[in-house]
């Protein structure tokens, strides 16, 4: 852990967030119980606290690196795309939801699986761009 932060891992690491909203929701929002569920919440549980140590070190790390500003420029234009398919996506699932085609726990589901997506989605557009220095 020695290296130097990038860009690209600070991007990458929002997939894991959005991972851990995906099971925060899915805790919150299921309606029946098994035995095993409480050591699915302790597990995810001290994955977060640990998760989130480290990155608090990683980040506080990266404030005090030099910023690689074709880096942050790229960023910012992944972003605006990210922005563009995210209105689009809930639209389609507000919609869905006012002609009732899905009811409300779905489209929580629907709402935090389309951030996982765009977690994903904006770490791959981020890398293409970043690589080819556009």
């Amino acid at each position: 852990m020695k290296s130097k932060v990038t860009l690209k891992e600070i991007v990458g690491t929002k997939i894991i967030y959005a991972v851990l909203l995906v099971c925060y929701y899915w805790m919150w929002a299921r309606r029946d119980w098994h035995n095993y569920y409480e050591m699915i919440q302790n597990a995810v549980a001290v994955f977060t606290i640990i998760f989130f140590a480290l990155r608090a070190i990683r980040i506080y790390k990266y404030s005090k690196e030099e910023k690689d500003e074709l880096a942050i420029q790229n960023l910012r234009r992944t972003d605006a795309i990210g922005l563009k398919i995210m209105i689009a996506a809930a639209a389609v699932i507000a919609f869905a939801c006012a002609v009732k085609a899905i009811d409300g726990p779905l489209a929580g589901y629907a709402l935090v699986g389309m951030i996982l997506v765009l977690a994903v989605i904006r770490f791959i557009i981020f890398c293409v761009m970043d690589s080819k220095g556009v």
